[in-house]
């Protein structure tokens, strides 16, 4: 098998998961070039793994060696550089969320169609053990028909860790946009595409203080909502009620639960790749833990890349694909303009349930 040249734009925190596993993990990838406004970044990030180039943006998306491009800036900059990326005949995958608004992620996904590229991006951790061994229990029965869905990320925000946390709190952030792809990316995956949403909103702390370094002691203004309530009806017929949110210390409440006719699944965190996985049969007395049946539990973020990859090598379609994440933006703003709104949203885009990894599969071999 070949090796998909490619060029990462973005070299901050989450680029070093990224870049350990296309240099390292996964066997038909290959990091040609990365960049950074801070390119001293761009450097360490290169000679840490072996990187061959460290270019500008610009050099990145001209270069004739570069296949994808992979856009890991900071949300307000995804739509500039994926559809920059397009024209310049890139193919792309970007992390979460695809754009600020669902026009955005709408222009991007007619853009790619148009000149004949892909277009995905993340969460690809629904391509992980845990929740393939979920898609794998659902589509075997074991739980039924899916009826009605929980799904819960509460917290008090990332100022306490997070060296730059400003960006969460402004347009584009917020625990929705922040942490609602890996749900809703989820759920889309084990479920189907989503029609219909409703949803409520407060913005509880109007300031936050940074507590971590090198910011410790700094003023954050809170621009967006940072407590988000709703519901969600899926073509299927399923019924998912999910809360998303920065303002809470502490809570007990699970990641997902799925309830069927025949039984229910606790799904692992969809922000893992692994476990725990826990099932009970309606007639069962107790949960009994569901050992993993695909690989990848380890951090394997960058699978969605290489699935990316192989499709170029072999022929298909991305399982990480622009039409899954545009409708999870769309999903995610539907909450907020439903609450703005006070009714219900109708959603405007669909996509096909990504198809399951195979089970068994090689490392690095995603077909």
């Amino acid at each position: 098998m070949g090796k998909v040249k490619i060029g990462l734009i973005g070299c901050g925190t989450i680029s070093d998961i990224y870049l350990q596993n296309l240099t390292h993990t996964f066997v038909n990838t290959e990091v040609y070039a990365c960049s950074d406004l801070n390119q001293d970044k761009a450097r360490e990030a290169a000679e840490k793994y072996g990187i061959s180039h460290t270019w500008t943006a610009d050099e990145i998306i001209a270069s004739e060696e570069i296949q994808i491009v992979v856009n890991l800036t900071t949300p307000q900059d995804h739509f500039q550089i994926c559809r920059q990326a397009l024209e310049g005949g890139k193919h792309v995958y970007v992390e979460k969320p695809l754009s600020l608004s669902p026009e955005q992620g709408s222009e991007l996904v007619k853009l790619a169609a148009e000149k004949g590229l892909l277009l995905g991006g993340a969460p690809d951790t629904f391509l992980g053990a845990g929740l393939q061994t979920c898609r794998k229990l659902i589509d075997d029965g074991f739980i039924g028909e899916p009826l009605s869905v929980t799904a819960f990320m509460v917290n008090h925000g990332h100022e306490s860790w997070h060296p730059a946390p400003e960006f969460y709190y402004k347009k584009g952030g917020g625990p929705m946009y922040d942490m609602g792809p890996y749900y809703l990316t989820a759920l889309v995956s084990l479920l189907g595409p989503a029609e219909l949403v409703s949803g409520m909103t407060r913005t509880s702390f109007k300031q936050r203080t940074i507590t971590s370094e090198p910011l410790f002691g700094q003023i954050i203004d809170v621009d967006v909502p940072t407590h988000i309530a709703g519901t969600i009806q899926f073509r299927s017929g399923a019924i998912a009620s999910m809360i998303t949110s920065f303002d809470v210390w502490s809570s007990t409440l699970p990641h997902i639960e799925i309830y069927g006719t025949l039984g229910t699944l606790l799904v692992p965190d969809p922000n893992t790749f692994g476990g725990p996985i826990r099932l009970r049969p309606a007639q069962g007395s107790e949960f009994m833990e569901i050992p993993a049946v695909h690989q990848y539990e380890e951090n394997s973020r960058g699978i969605g890349i290489s699935d990316m990859a192989d499709c170029l090598i072999h022929g298909g379609t991305p399982r990480a694909n622009g039409q899954i994440t545009n409708h999870v933006l769309e999903i995610m703003h539907a909450f907020h303009s439903s609450a703005d709104s006070r009714r219900y949203v109708e959603l405007t885009t669909t996509c096909e349930q990504p198809q399951p990894l195979p089970y068994g599969l090689v490392k690095g071999h995603l077909r």
